[in-house]
């Protein structure tokens, strides 16, 4: 059973001082278009680049998870520092996920040149950056979802089937 992260950052919705719409709207995404057997591991924290790495870390290492997905933290404000703890925690970037992401968020704002979305394997784990707004999740996710399966399988991570109405992922012949 593939084991996926959602993990919200974010100091206002980690204070409770508005509910987490964004780590909902991934799971959501992920029921509809995911077929195989998978179990999430919802986590709220609070911005800043110690408390990301450190999440992260214990993620990837300690709970041995597949897949992580993050949301918030990534845009120029002066506490958005995921990309920060990104850099700390993965081994190999991926930066063509978040051009991706970038791209296709800039035909519907352009404010997605704000956007500093990444992707990055450490061990066996896949971990994405997306935006904190759902909309803008569901964009994203879209736009790269169909290579994450594959990765997955690259890294020796949990195998990913999806549903090919919604999202068709690519495997190369006799993968």
């Amino acid at each position: 059973m593939v084991r996926i992260g959602i993990l919200t950052i974010s100091d206002r919705a980690s204070a409770g001082t508005y509910a987490d719409l964004s780590g909902p709207a991934i799971e959501a995404w992920l029921k509809g278009v995911i077929t195989s057997p998978w179990e999430v591991h919802r986590l709220i924290i609070p911005d800043g680049q110690e408390s990301v790495a450190a999440t992260l870390r214990h993620l990837c290492d300690d709970e041995g998870l597949d897949l992580i997905l993050t949301t918030g933290g990534t845009g120029p404000a002066p506490r958005d520092l995921t990309p920060e703890a990104m850099a700390d925690v993965i081994e190999k970037p991926l930066p063509g996920f978040g051009e991706r992401m970038r791209l296709v968020s800039f035909a519907e704002v352009p404010t997605a040149i704000l956007s500093r979305q990444e992707a990055g394997v450490r061990g066996r784990t896949l971990i994405i950056n997306l935006p904190g707004k759902p909309a803008a999740i569901a964009t994203c996710l879209y736009a790269v979802f169909a290579a994450v399966p594959y990765c997955l399988d690259l890294i020796g991570a949990g195998r990913i089937e999806t549903d090919p109405a919604r999202l068709a992922a690519f495997r190369p012949k006799g993968a």
